[in-house]
């Protein structure tokens, strides 16, 4: 009796256990946005292949001298250069026609072309305002205020980023550094950067661009480039002339 006992307990014990399955795991994917970014391309009434698009005789020859800076068998490295020719001929765009005509210019496969424009935020696939603010608010400008300069633009403008005004002047973009963090906050505008910004500075300098004028770049608060606005701390006295402290047959 023991002994059957003693067999019966080793082999519940031996009696696999039923496999509880795991948990079901559910695949997480963030919710899809909108991007001011292009990556694709399709036919428009305004954006397709059958609107021609050719250099002006200036650019030509400006395109002309860019390409003779490389060798010849290296000639596609002015691919860059030239989107950027034909985006300032085209409106401030990169149209396909600007990129195919570019293609054939450099005698390479026009994807080559298209890698370049959809990588490079600089190249607007898409029509844009007469002047191109660009806000940033990266950790420097945010801690700035560069989030207030932003929304001081969304007020004034009456737009969001990403959008341009109904009167074509105006298209607003957030955008990552630029470069400048030592005078933030800061926006470009077209080519020009506007840095010590404080809501009233920005409000005058989009109702200049507003009014056709052009006010001037660089920092707002009147300090000269990005010198200490508390002045100098070094570099105080008068710089050395020309071979001075040189031994006497160098001077």
């Amino acid at each position: 009796m023991i002994a059957r006992a003693a067999l019966r307990a080793v082999c519940k014990a031996a009696k696999p256990k039923p496999v509880v399955s795991a948990p079901a795991r559910f695949l997480h994917a963030s919710s899809s946005r909108s991007s001011d970014a292009l990556f694709v391309h399709r036919d428009t009434p305004y954006n397709n292949s059958k609107i021609p698009f050719e250099f002006t005789p200036d650019n030509m020859t400006k395109a002309q001298e860019i390409i003779a800076r490389y060798p010849p068998q290296y000639k596609k490295a002015a691919v860059i250069p030239l989107l950027d020719l034909g985006q300032r001929q085209n409106k401030g765009w990169t149209s396909i026609s600007v990129m195919n005509y570019i293609a054939n210019l450099l005698e390479i496969p026009a994807m080559r072309v298209y890698e370049v424009a959809t990588f490079y935020t600089m190249f607007n696939r898409e029509p844009i305002g007469e002047n191109l603010l660009q806000v940033c608010t990266t950790t420097p400008c945010a801690l700035r205020g560069g989030y207030d300069i932003l929304k001081v633009c969304e007020d004034h403008l009456k737009i969001k980023p990403g959008q341009s005004t109904e009167d074509g002047k105006f298209t607003l973009l957030e955008v990552e550094c630029l470069g400048a963090c030592s005078s933030a906050p800061m926006f470009q505008m077209n080519d020009d950067f506007y840095e010590d910004l404080t809501p009233e500075t920005t409000r005058k300098i989009l109702d200049a661009f507003a009014a056709g004028q052009k006010p001037k770049a660089g920092p707002q608060s009147g300090r000269h480039t990005i010198e200490n606005s508390a002045g100098l701390t070094s570099l105080t006295s008068p710089p050395y002339g020309p071979g001075q402290h040189c031994v006497p047959e160098f001077q």
